[in-house]
């Protein structure tokens, strides 16, 4: 009677075992080194627009990681990320007012009210100073920018007047309560919601302005 052969073991689609390749998947964090933070800074950069403080605080835990995993000096890793934000911001590659400006008025075409607006700028690590001018650019381009905010988001989740006619009536608490829950006051929420026609909208703004 033929004896069985050991069953084969499985290996990998690059030919290593399947341990090699686990640990492959598992490898820690990178070492960091002042070029690697740079790279890590630069590729973050050129994928997002952000403010000093947000780009600190990624590049930080990569430092705080690599400390963790390899040894590497904490203090010296953070030397090497506050010189490359001096770097940044001496050039403009960072600069958190145009950041500022720019994320306001984003968020409030994607209806984001005022007080929403500032809240995720602190976030994001943005001074006070920088916030303010922010909100008071938004209101010279837009009056009445909570109520454009409120109509906007409106318009993206089809509440109130861009609704079917038969299902407003039913629906109008919930849409007044979706708006409440995004950060609009209730005369806002209100106004927008119970506008009988998209013209009504149009009609709020320009009395605004």
């Amino acid at each position: 009677m033929a004896m069985e052969s050991p069953p084969r073991s499985r290996t990998a689609k690059d030919g290593a075992a399947p341990d090699d390749a686990g640990k492959r998947r598992r490898r820690g964090p990178k070492k960091v080194s002042k070029s690697y933070l740079e790279n890590a800074a630069l590729h973050y950069l050129s994928r997002f627009a952000t403010s000093a403080e947000n780009l600190r605080r990624v590049l930080m835990r990569k430092v705080d990681r690599s400390a963790h995993h390899h040894g590497t000096d904490v203090q010296e890793g953070a030397e090497w990320v506050e010189d490359l934000i001096r770097r940044y911001q001496r050039s403009g590659l960072l600069d958190d007012a145009a950041y500022a400006e720019a994320r306001a008025g984003d968020m409030l075409r994607r209806g984001t009210p005022t007080k929403g607006i500032r809240f995720k700028l602190m976030q994001k690590g943005v001074g006070a100073d920088d916030i303010d001018t922010a909100i008071k650019t938004l209101a010279e381009d837009t009056p009445a920018p909570d109520l454009a905010a409120a109509i906007a988001l409106a318009r993206r989740r089809r509440l109130g007047p861009y609704r079917p006619p038969e299902v407003r009536e039913d629906r109008r608490d919930k849409d007044l309560a979706a708006l409440a829950r995004a950060g609009f006051d209730y005369d806002t929420a209100r106004r927008v919601i119970e506008a009988e026609t998209l013209d009504d909208l149009d009609r709020l703004l320009s009395e605004a302005e």
